[in-house]
């Protein structure tokens, strides 16, 4: 077994080992994550959101002048 894989199992083990006799704090540690990625994505569509409606709206007028033979 080479030398980073033993690094990652033992890195994998005593994540599962915390995770295992904390859970109480695992739960909080698991929400204040979810919250974070949500706030990542809402601020994401907020950037690019207008962007993107342009970028369909002209793909979609693009697409509406194709004609099928």
């Amino acid at each position: 077994m080479s030398t980073f894989m033993v690094s990652v199992l033992a890195f994998v083990s005593g994540i599962k080992g915390r995770l295992e006799s904390e859970k109480g704090a695992t739960a909080t540690e698991y929400s204040l994550l979810v919250a974070f990625i949500a706030f990542l994505i809402i601020g994401g569509v907020g950037v690019f959101g207008g962007a993107l409606d342009t970028w369909f709206r002209n793909l979609a007028l693009e697409v509406g002048g194709w004609t099928v033979p």
